[in-house]
């Protein structure tokens, strides 16, 4: 999708002003995140110079010129001496994903698509440890089915450290959760905050924009219902959503073995559901806070 041109005439003027009560609210829980840890305005205030550079660098070219410093300091509104700075400067190299991630994610996959690994209902059961108590059908097993450069004793002790997993009285693994979720462990959790926060906003971001056809963007929401009342459509939503997220993974996986040889594997897909409920503001014309 080709971006628009800040600096045409249709693009000059003043932002919307939807738009910008859209973008204040959408940083409140951001900003929130930031200040619990210790992240300030002048940090936020360099980061933003630095990705409204890059963005506009990568984004925003004009295809019968070559992009400048001047023409990224007129589109961004950042002086030509820092845009010349920042473009020089060499990749970031904080966005690495850990290593519990992508072979955890592996793994659960596996774990909640493979009949072997299910019981009548669909659900994941619960794996011996070892090889010599389950065999293939062990914990040790699964491990290997994915990987064999890892010992599976080392990533079921990140797992039980995450709260991905627990022990039975049985010496059994079991899954705590039907998706990868560490319950622990901020380095994953905040891998996928940026992960999901980031695919969601792009997805809305490109539907604003107009891109055609637009992507799964859609949600149900409802005020003044009593606690209980949200209590109950939380559980329900959590029902559901699984088995969408259930239904698209199996499917997934059949897909990236198949495609795991071609060139033209080259896409991501990232499909995911949300449920948030909070008390309304005394004024339900205010703008609520989150």
């Amino acid at each position: 999708m080709n971006s628009p041109d800040p600096t045409s005439n249709a693009a000059t003027g003043a932002a919307s002003a939807k738009l910008v009560g859209a973008v204040r609210r959408v940083l409140r829980p951001l900003i929130r995140l930031l200040l619990s840890h210790g992240l300030t305005y002048p940090w936020l205030s360099d980061l933003l110079k630095e990705i409204y550079v890059e963005v506009a660098d990568r984004e925003f070219q004009l295809d019968t010129k070559r992009q400048t410093d001047s023409r990224i300091s007129l589109l961004t509104g950042v002086h030509r001496k820092d845009v010349r700075r920042l473009r020089a400067a060499p990749p970031d190299p904080r966005a690495v994903t850990p290593p519990v991630v992508s072979l955890g994610a592996q793994l659960v996959a596996r774990w909640v698509t493979d009949s072997s690994y299910l019981d009548d209902e669909g659900a994941p059961l619960p794996l011996p440890r070892l090889a010599s108590q389950g065999g293939n059908l062990s914990f040790d097993g699964l491990v290997a089915s994915v990987s064999k450069d890892i010992r599976a004793r080392a990533v079921l002790d990140e797992w039980l450290r995450l709260g991905v997993a627990r022990l039975d009285e049985q010496d059994r693994v079991v899954l705590n959760v039907d998706a990868f979720i560490p319950a622990q462990g901020f380095d994953e959790k905040v891998y996928y905050f940026g992960q999901n926060v980031h695919d969601h906003l792009a997805a809305t971001v490109f539907n604003v924009m107009g891109v055609s056809p637009p992507y799964l963007e859609r949600s149900v929401h409802y005020n003044m219902l009593t606690a209980e009342s949200a209590h109950e459509l939380s559980a329900l939503a959590t029902r559901a959503g699984m088995q969408a997220l259930k239904a698209v993974n199996r499917r997934a996986v059949q897909l990236a073995e198949a495609d795991a040889d071609s060139e033209a594997a080259t896409h991501r897909i990232n499909f995911g559901i949300y449920f948030y409920s909070e008390q309304v503001p005394e004024d339900p014309s205010g703008d609520v806070d989150a």
